[in-house]
């Protein structure tokens, strides 16, 4: 497939504003590529590489040389090229990258060119999101979108899943399962500013006599943890699972499926004195102090983020709580409703590993809990229907999450240069909410507050290696980089395009466990916007 067919895709995805026609788009274009060419065209059009980075940064995509005359440049040949970039290290791998990027792009055409450029700067918001994805491939192979989305739930990846799709339909996507070892994407929570709206909002089983009941959980400000334990199989006659020698392997990964699992040795330690063949868990790692309360998130985040494969004395140990179990000994419990699952967990864990939890259908008892979690440190409270099944990557009413304070996970599109003690830093953050329905972010104002003098340093490090363009006074990033704001109102506006404006906007932390699509929506800003009128 010629790369100018997915240019020209990107181009007309991005001036329609109709899912059905997005998705007829993006499944003509999944038809001509066929199974082999799918997976490229799926995150080009997504606007990520099979790669992820490649090393190209704002200074590279500043001299472009002329364009080629007729399009001639093929996807696999695009890819190629990516890859032999990324692999570039070492002195000179600036100057290197910079001439294997020009030759890519001597062999483009305009349309090509602007269509790479953009996706390599982050810049390619047309509105081809994993929802409207999925249902293109389902519209290119002719199969049910739930089939598809069912698949990408337990593969984690969009491309394998369209490749699938295009080769053998139905039954190749029900090869896809959950397989130990392997991430899926977690489940996710919708948000209630209180827990009576939450109960209301959830999708609660109501039992005869108890009414709408719930499980109400600690919600801890810490980083989301899937859990893959596998042990040998028994080699003996009448040997049990986990009598063998062999220790069992152990595998952390992040809500971004990354692999954490050399970061974290104490918890790997802990968990392999489970009693379980074979499991996959959801959970939270957290950093605690002496008396149980939460050290700051960075703490945390600081441990998951440090490649080594010890915990020194001078690191801050992590804790680990499990909420919620997948499968456990050659069973899969992902379609089960919540009361099985945790019956198995309960069954599987023992109780100072589980996340502390109460069923009641009492909105007072709920609210004393949230309360006694705030009151140790903890962000607040998920409200979960006990009735769910797991719905991996998707946020529906079957948890929602109530925390107190009033926040958003925003998308930095752009930040000035400070003033005063802050010159020569980066510092007035201009904030974005997600727009579903395009792909892009929309604009809700800026802030410069909470930013401690470590942080400045850092983002201003990070900030500039997402750099696309600036002037004088602002640097443009690529829309990467989730940060947590904290505000306190909603308020008109006419001076940003969503019409609205965060009131007293202040940085409280970055999420780097969050990519930009986990970010709030302007739907979620407009929804909590009445609560404050």
């Amino acid at each position: 497939m010629l790369l100018v067919e997915i240019a020209h895709t990107s181009g007309a995805v991005a001036k329609t504003s109709a899912r059905k026609a997005k998705i007829e788009l993006l499944a003509g274009c999944l038809r001509a590529a066929g199974p082999a060419e799918a997976p490229f065209v799926v995150a080009y059009l997504s606007g990520e590489l099979p790669q992820r980075q490649i090393g190209v940064g704002y200074a590279s995509l500043r001299d472009v040389p002329p364009p080629a005359a007729e399009p001639a440049l093929t996807v696999p040949e695009v890819d190629a090229a990516f890859s032999e970039i990324g692999a570039v290290s070492g002195k000179g791998s600036v100057i290197r990258r910079r001439e294997l990027l020009s030759a890519l792009l001597a062999r483009a055409t305009h349309v090509e060119q602007d269509f790479l450029i953009r996706l390599l700067s982050g810049e390619l918001r047309q509105g081809a999101l994993e929802g409207v994805m999925a249902e293109g491939i389902a519209s290119a192979a002719k199969v049910p979108a739930t089939e598809v989305r069912r698949a990408v739930m337990l593969r984690g990846a969009l491309g394998p899943v369209a490749s699938a799709a295009l080769s053998d339909g139905v039954d190749a996507l029900r090869a896809f399962t959950l397989e130990v070892g392997r991430p899926i994407k977690p489940m996710l929570a919708a948000a209630a500013p209180s827990v009576d709206e939450a109960y209301e909002k959830s999708d609660l089983k109501k039992g005869d006599k108890t009414g709408t009941e719930a499980a109400v959980e600690w919600k801890l400000d810490g980083i989301r943890a899937q859990i893959h334990v596998s042990r040998p199989s028994p080699e003996k006659p009448g040997e049990e699972a986990g009598d063998a020698a062999e220790l069992p392997r152990i595998a952390i990964f992040t809500r971004t499926l990354d692999d954490i699992t050399d970061r974290l040795p104490e918890v790997v330690e802990v968990l392999r004195g489970l009693p379980v063949r074979d499991a996959v868990f959801d959970g939270e790692v957290i950093a605690l102090r002496p008396d149980g309360r939460p050290h700051p998130f960075q703490i945390t985040a600081a441990r998951t983020a440090t490649r080594t494969r010890q915990a020194g004395p001078e690191q801050v140990p992590l804790s680990v709580f499990l909420f919620d179990v997948l499968h456990l000994d050659g069973e899969d419990l992902l379609d089960r409703p919540g009361t099985e699952r945790n019956a198995a967990l309960v069954r599987a864990v023992p109780e100072k590993l589980r996340m502390p939890r109460v069923l009641t259908a009492d909105p007072a008892e709920a609210k004393a809990f949230l309360d006694e979690a705030v009151a140790l440190g903890h962000e607040g409270v998920l409200i979960k229907s006990p009735a769910t099944p797991y719905t991996a990557g998707r946020r529906g009413a079957g948890w929602i999450k109530v925390k107190p304070r009033h926040t958003l996970d925003l998308v930095v599109l752009a930040v000035e240069w400070g003033s005063g003690r802050r010159q020569g830093l980066l510092s007035n953050l201009h904030l974005g909410a997600r727009d579903p329905e395009t792909g892009g972010f929309v604009m809700l104002g800026k802030t410069f507050k909470g930013l401690t003098d470590k942080l400045l340093a850092w983002q201003t490090e990070a900030l500039r290696a997402l750099a696309v363009r600036e002037d004088d006074w602002t640097v443009h990033v690529r829309p990467e980089l989730v940060v947590e704001i904290a505000f306190d109102g909603v308020q008109r506006s006419t001076r940003y395009p969503g019409g609205i404006a965060l009131r007293f906007a202040r940085v409280l932390r970055y999420r780097p466990d969050k990519t930009a699509a986990e970010a709030d929506t302007i739907d979620t800003v407009r929804a909590v916007a009445p609560a404050f009128d």
